[in-house]
């Protein structure tokens, strides 16, 4: 079976651990460990998130005034190999020899027309308070959008169209490779409008479900699995009568409203898959990754029920 499992940023660093590679890479070894008995068994295609890294990567280049900060693609392109460094070194320490692992550099391709680039919504980088806010925008052309009492900068994030590399991504898979990609919902790039096929990347950031479904579907996934740190999706989270859903349909779980910074493009991502596909999505924590696969644990999506 191919299976595309899409590792949240817990996975690399949860909430509150300070951002030491020591911890980051503690945290990828934990996750190599639930994700090497699946790699033993089928084809496994990963990718992952890269915020926190980003905005390390991002306040580190603040402090240092003598060069221009690099932009989010290069820090993009600089988090994915970091990232894929680590988790190909963990996970080839826990499985056989001979399996070969390889991460590949992604852009993914974003429509200059999308309307994410008339509304910025993703939060990136640091707080700041207001005047050095409006010192920045002046600045740099930046836009910024209260977080609280605060203020930070926002990016587009338009949906992905194309992932460029995927033809070597089915070639390695083709040489049973272990293969790491679209990581932090890949590189964002566009054709330059005024110039004929020029591709170039764009200050934005991608939702990393939405390009890991891309993935999985340009790969022909049996199945894709968004890992997280909750066992699924649950109703009235947070609430005593909180509920985990177990099998659902695509039209179940659009019954009920999920928040959109944090389940909403789980299921949406979830959901896109099987309907376009046909095949099983599910959403759970990492810890139970053999049994998710196994289609005992997690919330799982499928087309539909069969009939009693």
């Amino acid at each position: 079976m191919r299976v595309v499992v899409a590792l949240g940023g817990n996975a690399l660093l949860k909430r509150g651990e300070p951002m030491t590679h020591d911890v980051q890479r503690a945290n990828i070894r934990v996750a190599a460990q639930a994700l090497a008995p699946v790699a033993q068994q089928h084809e496994l295609v990963l990718a992952h998130g890269n915020g926190p890294q980003v905005g390390l990567l991002a306040l580190q280049a603040s402090a240092y005034k003598d060069v221009e900060a690099y932009p989010l693609d290069v820090l993009g392109a600089q988090t994915e190999g970091m990232i894929g460094y680590m988790i190909e070194q963990e996970l080839g320490n826990l499985l056989p020899f001979e399996t070969p692992l390889a991460t590949i550099l992604t852009m993914v391709e974003v429509d200059p027309n999308d309307p994410a680039f008339q509304n910025p919504t993703k939060f990136v980088g640091p707080v700041y308070g207001q005047q050095e806010a409006d010192r920045l925008k002046a600045e740099k052309g930046w836009i910024f959008k209260q977080d609280g009492v605060q203020w930070r900068r926002v990016v587009p994030s338009p949906l992905p169209k194309r992932i460029f590399q995927i033809r070597p991504v089915k070639w390695l898979l083709e040489k049973q490779t272990v293969v790491i990609c679209t990581g932090g919902g890949g590189i964002p790039t566009m054709y330059d409008p005024n110039k004929h096929r020029w591709l170039t990347g764009i200050e934005a950031v991608i939702d990393k479900d939405l390009a890991s479904e891309l993935l999985a579907r340009e790969v022909e996934a049996d199945l894709f699995v968004i890992a997280t740190d909750v066992k699924g999706v649950y109703l009235d989270w947070g609430k005593p009568e909180q509920r985990l859903l177990g099998t659902v349909t695509p039209d179940e779980l659009r019954a009920h409203p999920f928040p959109a910074g944090s389940m909403g493009p789980k299921v949406q991502a979830a959901i896109q898959f099987v309907e376009r596909t046909g095949q099983r999505a599910a959403i759970g924590s990492l810890e139970d990754i053999e049994q998710i696969v196994a289609g005992t644990a997690g919330t799982n999506v499928i087309a539909t029920r069969r009939s009693q």
